[in-house]
């Protein structure tokens, strides 16, 4: 399956025909003959007009594509002149051309439209070379500290919510509710304004994302890393100095954008700066640090509850510390390889490499990134290219994976915490002491997931963790619907169960969807719709937890037990989900991700034919072509 140079004029010898990218060259026949598809067959012609235009600008590598995007016969030989008459000649005097244009239709739309880059086209991953590096542990290591300020709000909010002074200050309406011996145990805690004060955070984070999106692309993830950083400062001093509602929620919005270009930047940086070997377990760094910050915000607000009554300010006001780490660290960070390539910087981008790599001997891995990058830079519009149809199964994953990790209801566990356990009759000291608990469990059960990812799979640890979580959501459930009501409270025996219950929860989520939620996503895309990818990723993931925040105290008032059946069939779904839908990456180098999804027994069906270096992989408009021929 291959295309030739036509013969030399001086009469020497024919070439060899070559293979895949080297093989597909521009031919240019005017005046003198057109070529004959024909299997290394050669016949005399007269001549006549046949002219195929050759695509300026990139050498070589630019006339590969234009015969690409012409919609030329890939997998024959083009040997020799062949008369007007040819059913197969690739000139204007055959229908042949049309037909393949039309054929071809499909794959022109991969690119979004007119002639482009083919990407990466073979399997390299054996002969990728590198080890763990000290500079990729460094610059992992800095850069995960942004998902501990996203831990950190995450877990302060709950514990700050549940302090009297905070309470009386900003919600005086809860906190007489709070203290009123008649209220509904379930309800007591139901106000739209609290709601947004936790919310808020989320729905900022939501937007200012889609603006990131453009910066990581254009700038680089380290801008992505540094904006958030800064953006997480400005949220942090406004919370501290609050006087009023509305500058404490401002401080909020704040700390969304921060959320908003951290969760963009810093994923992506992780899994672009680790060895394909070890993926898995160093994009997870940023769910540990998740997991750190949502402990350390439990610490911080059990050791704030007495200091009346400025404890609260302090627990907010501590956020600006990851920070300025946060900020600083993305200013001293190198760049990841891929996106200097991306951006045009290839011989920055490869030395960047040989240093991460830990060896001079990077070609395999350079080689595709530069395939990726080539297609990449043919993207104008990354939003629109991601709905084609080769983009489809990394849309449907962007789109519900970080949905399906905010419906195991962990958000809410972890945001209310402190008044979820008060609601159930521990004190308020003893529901604080609770969360602690949780939080540790959670940080810990993510040190599991980091140590068996890359060697179990993701695959497993998703549905394991999930079948963990739907019993213990439906034994919560059982014991509250039984024995915990809207006016009597839990035994203390009861109680000590339900903690060690929603721990086994919360260690199943630290180990699957927690850190998987993030992983996954962040690796299947290709480099052209990367940026673009990440992006729905957050924002669905945000906009997930806003909804979920904003109405949980009133579901929790409505549902009673029943919340927790509620998200116990979900997580049912998403189970199932993983099961039928997501193929093993563990192991799959980042820039040949795409070609997974042609070897899935159903994503293979819904994709379009895709050119190889031995040929067009199979989609499903592949296979029938390839039949054709």
């Amino acid at each position: 399956m291959s295309v030739v140079r036509p013969p030399p004029q001086d009469g020497g010898q024919r070439q060899r025909p070559g293979r895949g990218r080297e093989g597909l060259i521009a031919l240019n026949a005017q005046h003198q003959h057109g070529f004959c598809a024909r299997r290394n067959r050669r016949q005399p012609a007269p001549s006549h007009n046949c002219t195929l235009a050759s695509h300026p600008g990139r050498g070589e590598r630019a006339q590969e594509t234009s015969i690409y995007g012409r919609g030329i016969l890939v997998g024959w030989s083009i040997a020799s002149p062949c008369p007007a008459s040819s059913p197969l000649c690739l000139g204007p005097c055959s229908s042949v051309l049309g037909e393949e244009r039309q054929r071809s239709s499909r794959r022109e739309r991969m690119a979004g439209g007119g002639v482009a880059a083919l990407g990466v086209k073979k399997e390299r991953a054996a002969e990728y070379k590198g080890r763990m590096t000290l500079a990729v542990a460094m610059a992992c290591l800095v850069a995960a500290v942004g998902g501990s300020i996203f831990g950190y709000d995450i877990g302060i909010s709950g514990g700050v919510t549940s302090m009297d002074p905070f309470l009386e200050k900003f919600f005086p309406v809860v906190f007489r509710r709070k203290n009123s011996g008649h209220q509904n145990n379930y309800c007591k805690y139901d106000n739209q304004g609290l709601s947004a004060f936790t919310s808020s955070l989320y729905l900022a984070g939501l937007v200012s994302s889609l603006v990131a999106s453009p910066v990581t692309r254009n700038y680089g993830r380290r801008a992505s890393i540094v904006c958030g950083g800064i953006s997480f400062l400005i949220g942090a001093i406004l919370n501290v100095a609050a006087v009023n509602l509305e500058m404490l929620i401002l401080g909020r919005i704040m700390l969304g954008v921060g959320i908003g270009f951290g969760n963009q930047g810093v994923p992506l940086y992780l899994s672009e700066m680790a060895p394909a070997h070890l993926r898995g377990g160093l994009n997870m760094m940023f769910q540990l640090a998740t997991t750190l910050g949502i402990f350390t915000a439990n610490m911080v607000n059990y050791g704030t509850q007495n200091l009346k009554p400025w404890g609260w300010r302090l627990s907010l006001g501590l956020a600006a510390a990851p920070a300025l780490l946060m900020t600083v660290g993305g200013l001293l960070l190198p760049e990841t390889p891929n996106s200097l390539i991306e951006r045009g910087r290839a011989e920055e981008g490869r030395r960047v490499l040989e240093r991460i790599r830990g060896t001079a001997d990077v070609d395999a891995e350079f080689m595709d990134m530069s395939e990726a990058s080539e297609l990449a830079n043919t993207i104008k519009n990354p939003f629109r290219n991601i709905l084609e149809p080769r983009n489809r199964p990394q849309l449907v994953m962007a789109v519900c994976m970080p949905a399906f990790q905010i419906l195991t209801g962990i958000n809410s566990i972890l945001f209310y915490a402190p008044v979820l356990f008060q609601t159930m009759g521990f004190g308020a000291s003893a529901s604080l002491y609770s969360s602690v608990i949780t939080g540790a469990v959670l940080f810990l059960s993510t040190l599991i997931s980091i140590a068996t990812v890359d060697r179990l799979g993701r695959r497993k640890l998703l549905i394991s963790g999930g079948i963990q979580m739907i019993v213990c959501q439906v034994i919560v459930a059982v014991i509250l619907g039984v024995k915990f009501g809207t006016d009597k409270q839990l035994s203390r025996s009861y109680s000590i169960v339900v903690v060690v219950v929603i721990c086994l929860f919360v260690m199943a989520f630290g180990w699957s969807w927690g850190p998987l939620g993030w992983t996954v996503p962040s690796e299947i895309f290709p480099l052209e719709t990367r940026s673009a990818g990440q992006s729905i990723t957050v924002a669905v993931n945000l906009f997930f937890t806003f909804v979920i925040a904003q109405a949980f105290l009133s579901m929790l008032c409505a549902f009673k037990f029943g919340i927790f059946l509620f998200f116990a069939a979900w997580i049912t779904v998403m189970t199932v989900f993983v099961y039928v839908f997501l193929p093993e990456t563990k192991g799959v180098p980042i820039e040949e991700m795409v070609l997974l999804w042609r070897k899935h027994w159903f994503w293979k069906k819904v994709m379009p034919d895709m050119p190889l270096e031995d040929g067009w992989g199979e989609g499903d408009g592949g296979r029938a072509d390839n039949k054709a021929h």
